[in-house]
C-alpha cells in the first residue's frame, strides 16, 4: 500500500458507552489517500467511475444526547479505472464545522436534543441545528454533491481531491432536503425542501449547468417531515406522510415526533416541470416510508416502489446493561422496530385510485437499482438487510420484480455493510450486467474493505475485496458515478 498523503483530524470525544460512538460506528481520525492497496481477487477492469459514501463522523462531544445522524459528514470515496483503484476520504468542510472546530466545542444541539440550548440560529427545517451534510451524496454537474436530511445547504466537493470547494449557488433559501434525484437521462437534478412554515414544501429542477430552472410551492396541511422523492420520465412524486411534529407542541417549541395512523399518506404527482395547479394528490394506506426505490409510467398508470413501515412509531428498545434514555433512539432506527417491507403502489390517472401491493415480507431497507433505467421500467433492485437492534447492514438482497426469485449474500458476524449501489459494467448487455459496491466495517479484524459483488450471482460474495488503509465509521448513504459523469475523476 501506497499512502499519497494522511492528515491526522483533532478529535475531541471523551470516553463513552455510548453504542452508536463505538465499534462500527466508531469515528475515523484520520484523512487518507491511498493506491496499490491489499486486493483479494482481482480488480475489475470493465468498469470505471467512483464510488461514494457519506458517513457519520463525529468530531466533538454532543451537547445532550448524541444521535448518529448528528454526525459530521466525511466522504469515503474509491475511483477505479483500467483495473486499478485509488482510495481517499475527507470531511465535508462544512460551515458549522469550522464554527465548533474554531470554538473548540460543540454549539449545537442534535435530533434527540433541546433546540433552546443551542448556542447559535444554526440550519434545517427544525432550526438551531449543524447542517452537518452528513446524510446523503449524489453526483452531479460533474461534482459530489453532499446534503443534510434536515435540509441545508448543499456542499460540493472535488471527485479527484474530495476537498470541498463551497456550496451550490442554486439552492433556495429553505435549503435543500436530503436525496435529491439525478436523472441520467436528461441531466436534471430534482429536489424538495420542508420547513415550518406554509406552504411546507418546495420542489424545484436544477440543470446539468447548475442553474436552477424551476421552482415551486407544494402546500401541505401543516409542518411535514418528507425524506425522500422519486421520479418518472415526465413526474415527480413528493410525499405527505402521517409521522410529522405534533402540531400542539411545536407551537411550544417542542419537536416531538407523533405517528397519526387515522391519516392516509398522500402522494403529490406533478409534472417535472408543473404548475401548482397540475398536482394531483393521490391517497393510500398510511405509513411512514424513508426511501423510495423507482417509478415509472405503465399505461394510464404510474408505478412506485418503496419500502413501507409496519410500525412507523416503535416501542422503545430495552436493551440490558444500557441506559433506558437510549431506548426510543435504538427503535427509531432499528429496522426490525419498525418494520420497513418492500411495497409498490399504482397510481391511476385516469381514476385517481391507489392500489397497493406487498412484495416482499422480509424487513428490508436502503435498496439501489441501475440508475440508466431511473424513471423508466426497471427489473432488478438491490437492498440491504440488517442486524436486529441495531442500524448496521448485513445482507445484500437482489430482486427479480419480473419472476419474483431473489438471490442474498449475508455477511459474517462483525461484519457490515454500506449502502451498496449498482455499477455497470463498461457495455453492459442487460439491466444487471455489473456489480454491487460496498464499504465493508470488520469490527473482528479492526479494519475496511471495499467489495465488489457479481449483481447476477449475489450469493457468490466478492468478486474483489481491497483492503482499506483505516477501518471507517458507519453512515447512511452512497452513490456511485461513471467516469463520464465527472469532472477531473
Amino acid at each position: 500500500m501506497t499512502i499519497l498523503y494522511k492528515n491526522n483530524i483533532e478529535f475531541k470525544i471523551s470516553p463513552n458507552e455510548h453504542p452508536y460512538l463505538n465499534g462500527a460506528w466508531s469515528p475515523c481520525r484520520e484523512e487518507v489517500d491511498a493506491v496499490d492497496m491489499e486486493v483479494i481477487g482481482e480488480i475489475p477492469k470493465d468498469i470505471s467511475g467512483i464510488y461514494v459514501r457519506n458517513t457519520e463522523n463525529p468530531v466533538r462531544d454532543a451537547i445532550g444526547i448524541y444521535h448518529p445522524f448528528d454526525g459530521d459528514g466525511m466522504i469515503h470515496a474509491m475511483s477505479f479505472h483500467n483495473g486499478q483503484a485509488k482510495y481517499s476520504n475527507r470531511l465535508v468542510q462544512t460551515k458549522g464545522l469550522k464554527a465548533e472546530q474554531e470554538a473548540g466545542h460543540a454549539l449545537w444541539t442534535g435530533i434527540a436534543g433541546n433546540p433552546a440550548k443551542s448556542a447559535r440560529e444554526g440550519w434545517g427545517a427544525r432550526g438551531r441545528m449543524k447542517d452537518s451534510s452528513s446524510t446523503d451524496v449524489v453526483v452531479h454537474g460533474g461534482n459530489i454533491l453532499s446534503t443534510f436530511y434536515m435540509c441545508g445547504d448543499g456542499y460540493i466537493l472535488d471527485p479527484e481531491s474530495l476537498e470541498t470547494t463551497g456550496t451550490a449557488d442554486w439552492v433556495p433559501e429553505g435549503g435543500i432536503s436530503a436525496h435529491p434525484k439525478v436523472d441520467l437521462a436528461t441531466g436534471d437534478l430534482l429536489f424538495f425542501n420542508y420547513g415550518k412554515e406554509a406552504p411546507y414544501m418546495h420542489y424545484g429542477v436544477v440543470g446539468a449547468d447548475q442553474k436552477l430552472k424551476h421552482y415551486i410551492p407544494i402546500e401541505l396541511p401543516g409542518a411535514r417531515l418528507p425524506h425522500d422523492m422519486a421520479f418518472t420520465k415526465n413526474y415527480s412524486i413528493l410525499v405527505d406522510l402521517p409521522l410529522f411534529w405534533n402540531p400542539d407542541l411545536l407551537k411550544k417549541g417542542i419537536h416531538a415526533n407523533q405517528y397519526y395512523p387515522e391519516l392516509p399518506t398522500r402522494f403529490a404527482i406533478v409534472p417535472r416541470f408543473g404548475n401548482p395547479s397540475e398536482i394531483r394528490w393521490f391517497e393510500a394506506a398510511p405509513t411512514y416510508v424513508l426511501h423510495w426505490m423507482n417509478a415509472w409510467e405503465e399505461g394510464n398508470e404510474i408505478v412506485l416502489d418503496g419500502y413501507f413501515q409496519d410500525d412507523p412509531d416503535p416501542a422503545p428498545l430495552d436493551v440490558p446493561g444500557l441506559d433506558k434514555k437510549f431506548g426510543k433512539l435504538l427503535a427509531n432506527i432499528d429496522e426490525h422496530s419498525f418494520k420497513p417491507k418492500l411495497h409498490r403502489w399504482r397510481f391511476n390517472l385516469d381514476t385517481g385510485k391507489t392500489t397497493e401491493e406487498r412484495l416482499d415480507d422480509r424487513i428490508l431497507e436502503f435498496g439501489s437499482f441501475n440508475q440508466n433505467y431511473a424513471g423508466i421500467k426497471s427489473r432488478y433492485l438491490y437492498s440491504t438487510t440488517t442486524k436486529p437492534g441495531w442500524f448496521l447492514f448485513n445482507g445484500l438482497v437482489k430482486h427479480d420484480m419480473e419472476t419474483g426469485d431473489s438471490d442474498a449474500y449475508m455477511l459474517e458476524d462483525g461484519r457490515y455493510a454500506s449502502e451498496s449501489p449498482f455499477v455497470p459494467r463498461i457495455n453492459a448487455k442487460s439491466e444487471d450486467d455489473g456489480y454491487l459496491i460496498s464499504f465493508i466495517i470488520d469490527t473482528v479484524n479492526d479494519r475496511s474493505e471495499c467489495i465488489l459483488v457479481d449483481a447476477q450471482n449475489v450469493s457468490a460474495g466478492p468478486v474483489c475485496r481491497i483492503i482499506l488503509p483505516h477501518r471507517i465509521s458507519s453512515g447512511t448513504h452512497a452513490t456511485w458515478a461513471n467516469r463520464d459523469e465527472l469532472v477531473t475523476v
